[in-house]
Order: C-alpha cells, then sequence, then structure tokens
C-alpha cells in the first residue's frame, strides 16, 4: 500500500509535502525553543504571546524553504551541501522571527531565536534523513533487488557500496576479501567474510551476483579468480578502478583491436573481389555443412544473390535452425528449404536434389578439427571422403549443374589424417570433373579462417579471457590467415569461373607466424606479455610442442604450376590426379577398413594414395 502511495505521488505532490513539513519544524523548533529557554516562564500567558508569532513564522518558513530550493532537493540526493543550504533556512528564518518579536513586541529573549535557529537545523536535516530512509525501505520491499556480494573491502569495494546505498534496485549484502585482517571486521557497514565461505553465503543469503572489485591487481590475475569462480551458482563480474572510468591512472591499458590486416599478413581482399551475384541470381542452390562457419556465411552471402531456392544441409539440429532463422529473418520472401541430415545418407541427398531441383552444390560439410580427427579417424574419413564420394556421385547423375567443394590447405601434403581425408575428396572431385559431360566440378582450397569454430583465434580469446598462458605448439609455427567472408567469397567465385576439374587457390601473402599473432592478441587487449625479459608481465606465451600430425608450415599448393583466372588474386592450381581405376581401388579398400573398424588399413589407404612423399606420421608410426 505504501510503495502505490509513494509511486503515486507526482514530483510537485511531494515538493508540496516536503514544503508544509518545514512549515510545521518551524512550528515544533519554536515551541521547543521557548520552553528550553529557563528565562521564560512556562505559561499560559507565553504560550498565548507565541500564539500570533508562529502563524506568521510558519508561513515565512515555508516561503524561504521554496525560495532556497529545499522541497525540490530529492530525498535520495540529500547529503552535505544540501545541509548547507538546511542551516541557512534556519538562520534566515531565526532572523525573521527575531523581527516579527520585535514589530510584535513579544519580548522573547535573543536566547529563544538561536537556540530556535539550532532546534530547526537538526529538525530540517533530521526529517530529511528519516523519511529518506522509510522511502528507500517502503522501494525495498516493493521491488525486486539485486543482491550482491562484493570480493575486495579496499578502496573500490567501499565506494561501490557508498554509490549502492541509495540504490533501489541493488543492494550490497556482504564483502569477501583475501586479506586475513579485515576478515570478521565490518566495513562500510558489511560485514567481511573469508574467500572459503563464498559458496555458503551464495545460498545462505541468496547473492545474485559476485562483484570482483579488486582492480589493483592484475587483469590477468582477476581472469583467474573469475574463471575460479565461473560454478558458483551466481554471475561474476568484474568492476574496473574510478579512475579507469574516466580516464585516469591505467587508462592506457583500455582493450584495442588488432588490425585486418596484422593478422592477416596482407591486406583483405573484401573489396578487391568481385561481385558473383549474376552467377546465382535466380538458381536452386544447395550447402552442404550450412550450419558451419563457412556454411553459414556461405548463406548469408546467397541471399544477396537473389537465389531461386536454397536447401540448407546440417546433421546439427541447433545449428541448422539458427542458420534457417537467421535467413529468413534476412529475407522473408527467400525460399529456404532446412533438410536435417548427414551427406552419408545417400537416400535422402538424392531425394533432396531431385525433389528441389538442385542446380548448385556447395558442399562444405566436414569434420576439420584436426587433433579430433586425429583420435576419430575412421569417422573423419568416412564424413569426408565417401560424404563427398556420395553427393558427388548424386551430384552428376541427377544433373546438377555446378558442384563446389571446399577444401583446405591442410590437404597438401597432408600430415595428418584430416589433411588426408580433404586430399582425398579434392582426388574424388577431380576423378569426376574428367567423366562428368554436364555437371562442372570445381574445389577451393584456403587457409586458416579467422574466427572459424576450432581455429586459433578463438583459442587465443578464449585463453586471454580467463588470464592465459596463451598456448603455442611450437615458436616458429606459420599458418596463412584469411577472413570468412574472402572464403566465402572465393567459393563462390569458384562456381562461376569453374571448367571442370579446378583446384582455385587465393592469393594469402605471406604465412603468419603464431607466436607473433599470439603477440598482438595478448596486447592488443590490453595486456603485456610475460617471459624471461619481462617477468612482471600479465600473460605467458607456453609452448606445448607440435601435436600428432601437425605441420610447422602449412602449404597451399602442390604443384608450382599456376594458371590465372579472370581475377588477379585467385589461381587456378594444376595438381595431379588418379586415374579412375585408382580411385576406385583406393575407396574400395577405404570403405573396406572402415565397414571393419580397422585404422591400420585405414592409414594405409591414407599412405598409398595421397600424393608421394606426404606419408602420414600416424601411418608411419603404425
Amino acid at each position: 500500500m505504501f510503495y502505490r502511495l509513494v509511486t503515486a505521488m507526482t514530483r510537485t505532490q511531494k515538493q508540496v509535502v516536503f514544503g508544509l513539513i518545514d512549515g510545521l519544524a518551524v512550528a515544533v523548533s519554536l515551541i521547543a525553543a521557548v520552553f528550553l529557554e529557563a528565562s521564560v516562564p512556562a505559561s499560559y500567558d507565553t504560550f498565548r504571546a507565541i500564539l500570533w508569532l508562529i502563524l506568521p513564522l510558519t508561513a515565512l518558513g515555508v516561503a524561504v524553504s521554496w525560495w532556497l530550493g529545499l522541497p525540490r532537493i530529492k530525498l535520495n540526493a540529500y547529503e552535505v551541501r544540501s545541509v548547507v543550504r538546511t542551516a541557512t533556512f534556519a538562520a534566515l528564518t531565526a532572523m525573521l522571527g527575531l523581527v516579527l518579536d520585535r514589530i510584535q513586541a513579544t519580548g522573547l529573549p535573543v536566547n529563544v531565536y538561536l537556540i530556535f535557529g539550532l532546534a530547526l537545523l537538526v529538525l530540517g536535516a533530521t526529517w530529511r534523513l528519516l523519511l529518506r530512509q522509510v522511502t528507500l525501505e517502503i522501494y525495498r520491499t516493493g521491488t525486486a533487488r539485486m543482491r550482491l556480494l562484493i570480493y575486495g573491502a579496499g578502496q573500490t569495494g567501499q565506494q561501490l557500496v557508498a554509490a549502492l546505498r541509495h540504490d533501489d534496485k541493488v543492494t550490497p549484502v556482504a564483502f569477501v576479501d583475501d586479506n586475513p585482517t579485515l576478515q570478521s571486521l565490518v566495513v562500510s557497514g558489511l560485514r567481511v567474510h573469508a574467500p572459503s565461505k563464498i559458496k555458503s553465503l551464495i545460498e545462505e543469503k541468496q547473492i545474485d551476483r559476485l562483484v570482483l572489485a579488486m582492480p589493483s591487481i592484475s587483469r590477468p590475475e582477476q581472469a583467474r579468480i573469475m574463471h575460479k569462480l565461473r560454478n558458483i551458482g551466481c554471475e561474476v563480474h568484474a568492476l574496473p578502478s574510478f579512475a579507469e572510468l574516466v580516464a585516469q591512472g591505467d587508462a592506457h591499458k583500455q582493450t584495442r583491436t588488432v588490425a585486418l590486416d596484422q593478422l592477416l599478413g596482407r591486406n583483405g581482399l573484401d573489396k578487391e573481389l568481385p561481385g558473383v551475384k549474376h552467377a546465382y541470381s535466380g538458381r536452386r542452390i544447395l550447402v552442404t555443412g550450412a550450419g558451419g562457419s563457412i556454411g553459414s556465411e556461405l548463406c548469408r552471402q546467397l541471399v544477396d544473390c537473389a537465389p531461386a531456392c536454397v536447401v540448407l544441409v546440417d546433421h546439427s539440429e541447433l545449428a541448422l535452425y539458427q542458420i534457417d532463422k537467421e535467413l529468413r529473418d534476412l529475407n522473408p520472401s527467400l525460399h529456404v528449404v532446412p533438410v536435417l541430415g548427414t551427406v552419408l545418407n545417400d537416400a535422402l541427398m538424392r531425394e533432396t536434389i531431385r525433389k528441389h531441383r538442385v542446380e548448385v552444390i556447395l558442399h562444405a560439410a566436414a569434420y576439420k578439427h584436426l587433433p579430433m580427427v586425429e583420435h576419430n579417424p575412421l569417422t573423419g574419413l568416412e564424413n569426408n571422403v565417401l560424404g563427398t564420394k556420395r553427393i558427388a556421385d548424386a551430384a552428376r547423375e541427377l544433373g546438377v549443374d555446378r558442384f563446389i567443394l571446399v577444401s583446405s590447405d591442410k590437404a597438401v601434403r597432408p600430415t595428418n589424417v584430416m589433411g588426408a581425408s580433404k586430399r582425398l575428396a579434392e582426388l574424388i572431385v577431380q576423378d569426376l570433373a574428367t567423366r562428368s559431360a554436364g555437371t562442372r566440378f570445381s574445389m577451393v582450397r584456403f587457409g586458416n579462417v579467422l574466427g572459424s569454430s576450432g581455429s586459433v583465434i578463438p583459442l587465443f580469446k578464449e585463453q586471454i579471457a580467463r588470464g592465459g598462458p596463451v598456448t603455442l605448439t611450437h615458436k616458429d609455427v606459420t599458418r596463412y590467415f584469411m577472413t570468412i567472408s574472402e572464403a566465402v567469397r572465393l567459393v563462390l567465385l569458384a562456381g562461376s569461373f569453374a571448367r571442370g576439374g579446378d583446384v582455385f587457390v587465393l592469393d594469402m601473402g605471406d604465412p603468419v607466424p603464431i607466436r607473433k599473432l599470439a603477440r598482438q592478441m595478448i596486447e592488443g587487449a590490453g595486456y603485456t606479455v610475460k617471459d624471461r625479459a619481462h617477468p612482471d608481465g600479465d600473460i605467458e606465451i607456453r609452448v606445448t610442442g607440435l601435436r600428432p600430425g601437425e605441420k610447422l608450415h602449412e602449404e597451399l599448393l602442390i604443384s608450382p604450376d599456376m594458371l590465372t583466372t579472370p581475377h588477379p588474386k585467385i589461381l587456378r592450381a594444376q595438381e595431379n590426379q588418379l586415374s579412375e581405376f585408382e580411385m576406385a581401388t583406393a575407396l574400395k579398400d577405404l570403405r573396406l577398413a572402415i565397414d571393419t573398424l580397422d585404422v591400420d588399413g585405414a592409414r594405409a589407404v591414407i599412405a598409398r594414395w595421397v600424393e608421394k612423399g606426404s606419408l602420414l606420421e600416424a601411418a608411419r608410426r603404425g
């Protein structure tokens, strides 16, 4: 009831009430002053004498209060400067009372008005402070409030509590601090507890959020503390110092972004690559792996090409749902068909191609996480090799106009199962290109894609966010990089340039040293690198050793022979290929190994049929 009453009052109504209370304070203070002055007899005559003084003085007091703006001061903002204004109000009202006394010849001594001024000052400030507390309690009981546990009882923590004292939506409950001398003390009105009691405090006091108020410690140390607290049952946030918020002190450590050309080792090509709208406008297109990093960007760029239909194929229900929803939001009139399934389901793929009269297939579905495929070679080979074979055969037999395979630089002289599976997929497409009269088969090969799932950039960001260390497999390892938009534009351009059996490669500049990249990302996030020369740095770069099958340097070409294309930044590689008989033998042996769960047999197929001189380390070990 009280909450509804307080919130229903207008600002003007509240000001009128405050003015009337000031008037009442004038009357009460004058009566109290008269009876506190010992020289004034407490009699009926005295009370009657001051009665005619109280009424005009109360009116004058209300006028002075309004003139000084006291009723317009919000209770929540009443502080020291407002008390000074209240003192001015009390002094002016006391002087006006003395003048009225002399005019009316009441005969009260001057001491009465000195006492009156002091009493009015105390009463005028006290009723506001009390009413503020009552109002805050009314708001607190009438609204749901976030309960905070503050980690750090130092200056920043105390400033936070002071700032939240007047907030009706957030309430500080207690402090937690590592300093044993503070534990069990009361700081800023809150009890200080040991960090070991955090979980019990959260349960007992129904904490909604823990705020880390320790900006004096390094940001990596903050990140490590937050990482430890990630499963405590409530949100965890870090609070910067107030000096940082106004760009003082350590504000030079603000987050910076690493320039794109630093990550790529070259300038971006987004503006240089030509448009592809003409090649896909009005076409019926199927994208496999549509929910993945490359597949979803392919779909987004296809929306701008105004295709007649886009068929989305993915085995992940969540990923398929997300890209389907996104495309419908981008263009509600676009005909989008989500197909939940895998490219290994030959019957489903053929029915989908036939039913929707698919003209172009962009094949991006693949297992690409190197260590994961290395640990699951049969699954990786089945999906990446046999899956490509089945959908490529279906495209050829059902008269699809174009088939574009998304490949990887790891297919060049591969030293791991994932790279070998992509090279075998390329060989399949090359073989079909030589025997297809209608379907034009082509491949696109590029390096690491910035921001794609499983790539080094998100890994480094995650490691930096939790305070390090940043892990590096080798101090000299290098990689080619490109943006997702560049990679996808290249795939789409390949479809328009394709003549059959082409392997398209983007001019990706020089390879980027990953150690340099790690340093740039650490410094770009506002930290310093911790090493022997700088032992007080924030984040360490730790070398862990090359993973099984991982190369020190990636390549984009098997053969040095290159052909030009209509665009100078896109090259056409001439790669060796297997004969039809060799390809059939390789696939027969691979199917047998997969069906019999023969890992050694699968590795033997790789060692035999992938390019000479690129035998897998795993196969040699086996």
